[in-house]
């Protein structure tokens, strides 16, 4: 069963998603908490990861971040992975505070960007009992060193800077594309990720708008998951990685791993950054479903 609910960010904004139970069972159910990654919102492939966790036994709560979809905040299509991560435990709250939740079995999964949200969250809440990982976005200003030739970031810099002056005198943000054809500008200039949204059909709707503020790609570049991972421990963490990942870069991933402490668990997947949600979508689902289970305490 799901319903639509709505709760409050620590400074106001009104978070909107859903509630989902398992369709048998009684009594308190566990719970994990999901948002999606970088600009997406909740309808592209999280109704699917959820129909597979509640069939399993799980609750979930699912919601779009602030500035996009259903969430209230301004300005729209700005991704401030701090706040982010905020919201991530005012939905923990929200979640332990409804009668159909069991509030000592509350987990987290987080995919892309949002997969790297998860690693602080669970570093920092231990309400948090068990964490999925999913081809989790690691560490900012080597993601950017990666996807962005040299003599560009100098050039991206004064650009983030000039729109800093702009905004500071009353100027409407500058936006950038999320995903672009192979040499344009964008906060993440993969083709793979291009071709695959354009095939989907999803450029432009609703589900993706492809758009961020410029200041976004700057708070990107500052953000770095991967320095709280070995904080997460002793929560169950499992880490889904993709082999070929030039989003959020495969060896990134693999050291975030390796840094990490028990207990922990990795499943690697063959092939890029969008694999998770297309050919091995239930290599993936499945694999999550099994640990939160198991860690969360499935009957």
């Amino acid at each position: 069963m799901r319903r639509n609910v709505e709760f409050s960010s620590s400074d106001g904004i009104t978070l909107r998603g859903w509630l989902q139970t398992p369709d048998s069972g009684s009594g308190k159910f566990p719970l994990v908490v999901m948002a999606h990654g970088l600009s997406a919102v909740k309808e592209l492939f999280l109704d699917r990861y959820a129909d597979i966790f509640s069939a399993a036994g799980l609750a979930c709560l699912v919601y779009d971040h602030r500035n996009f979809g259903a969430s209230a905040g301004e300005p729209r299509l700005e991704v401030d992975p701090w706040l982010q991560v905020k919201d991530y435990r005012e939905a923990i709250t929200f979640a332990a505070l409804q009668p159909e939740v069991d509030r000592t079995r509350i987990g987290i999964w987080g995919t892309s960007f949002s997969g790297g949200h998860v690693i602080p969250v669970a570093a920092l809440d231990k309400r948090v009992k068990c964490v999925v990982s999913q081809v989790p976005f690691m560490a900012g200003l080597r993601n950017a060193q990666r996807v962005f030739r040299e003599e560009e970031l100098p050039l991206i810099r004064a650009h983030f800077d000039a729109d800093r002056e702009a905004r500071f005198l009353g100027k409407a943000p500058e936006m950038l594309p999320v995903f672009g054809e192979r040499g344009s500008h964008a906060a993440l200039p993969s083709p793979e990720e291009w071709e695959f949204m354009q095939a989907g059909g999803l450029i432009g709707t609703p589900l993706w708008l492809n758009q961020v503020t410029l200041r976004s790609a700057e708070m990107m570049m500052e953000y770095e998951p991967i320095s709280f991972i070995q904080q997460v421990s002793p929560t169950p963490l499992l880490m889904i990685v993709v082999t070929a990942d030039i989003v959020t870069p495969t060896d990134i991933a693999l050291e975030a791993y390796q840094r990490a402490l028990e207990p922990k668990k990795l499943l690697l997947v063959k092939g890029g950054h969008m694999e998770v949600y297309a050919n091995q979508f239930e290599l993936g689902a499945h694999a999550a479903r099994d640990w939160l289970a198991q860690h969360l305490g499935v009957d």
